[in-house]
């Protein structure tokens, strides 16, 4: 099976207790086709500018990923730079450079139009909604957005929402989408809001979903959660593209299945935690990069083992 991600490509300047980084290559759909091309084929939409170049393109292609849909037009590519020097679980953003991708209109290749799953990642909700429009077919729809277009973009979010089998933000987006300062009732809130299960990142401290099980005739839902947890870590070195590592392991290995099961989703939770673990490790998506199919198995065995997994 095969997966379409959507959203950015870009580059990262990056300073952590662990040294710096003045260019690295980042970018939320970078970092899920890495973790998701571990299980399944994955196609690229983005844009880049003049400053992306045959080295980079290797990051993909070594991967085997399909860089077809990620369009070169003259300027920089979007560029962004963050510290976290003062809290290891919060970026402090220090210089964003939207250069080429303040323009960015995701076209779709006919050759891609045959893809299975879709997978919107962080990007105007505007651009979501064309691009899922354009995706009729495909088996299951999984998104991601930020405080940002929460805040300032509700409406043109809520239709995004109506569309989506699977959202997954963190718990302070998902606590801000329902304006409920309580975990499960904003959830339930969420889930009202079109999508068919919500997946709540928490950093760290790992991810839960959220499903319902069934509605009453009162409209009230049953929430029915699930947890899995993070691996403790003996050192991080750079958070940044952790949630959407989790993302493409998440998604990545339920498209790798023949269906979706209750099991297939919950192993799936597990496995974005392996991946998310692994992205910390280094800097940009050097790890990502570097990965043998064993070492991810054997990280999934310590996450059974943590959690007791059957």
């Amino acid at each position: 099976m095969t997966i379409l991600v959507v959203g950015s490509v870009a580059f990262d300047a990056l300073e952590t207790p662990s040294g710096r980084r003045d260019r690295c290559l980042g970018g939320a759909a970078t970092h899920f086709a890495l973790a998701a091309s571990y299980f399944t084929d994955v196609r690229v939409i983005a844009v880049v500018g003049e400053d992306f170049g045959p080295e980079e393109e290797r990051v993909f292609t070594l991967r085997n990923i399909d860089t077809r849909g990620i369009e070169h037009v003259p300027g920089k590519s979007f560029f962004w730079s963050g510290s976290y020097m003062k809290n290891l679980n919060e970026a402090q953003t220090l210089r964003t450079d939207l250069n080429v991708f303040q323009t960015f209109s995701p076209k779709i290749p006919p050759e891609y139009q045959d893809s299975e799953f879709l997978f919107l990642a962080n990007i105007d909700p505007v651009l979501q909604e064309e691009v899922r429009r354009e995706m009729p077919n495909v088996k299951l729809v999984c998104g991601d957005t930020m405080n940002y277009w929460i805040k300032d973009h509700a409406e043109n979010l809520a239709r995004v929402l109506k569309d989506l089998d699977v959202l997954l933000i963190n718990d302070t987006e998902v606590k801000m989408l329902a304006k409920d300062p309580n975990l499960v009732q904003a959830a339930r809130k969420v889930l009202d809001m079109g999508p068919r299960a919500l997946v709540v990142k928490h950093g760290e401290y790992g991810a839960t979903a959220f499903f319902c099980d069934r509605s009453f005739a009162d409209g009230a839902s049953v929430i029915v959660p699930f947890r899995a947890p993070a691996l403790p870590l003996a050192e991080v070195v750079d958070p940044t593209g952790a949630g959407d590592s989790f993302a493409g392991g998440f998604f990545g290995y339920i498209a790798s299945q023949p269906a979706l099961t209750p099991a297939v989703f919950r192993r799936a939770m597990f496995y974005g935690s392996v991946m998310g673990s692994f992205a910390v490790e280094r800097f940009g998506t050097e790890r990502l990069q570097q990965l043998a199919p064993g070492e991810i198995e054997e990280r999934f065995a310590l996450f059974r083992q943590l959690s007791h997994l059957e």
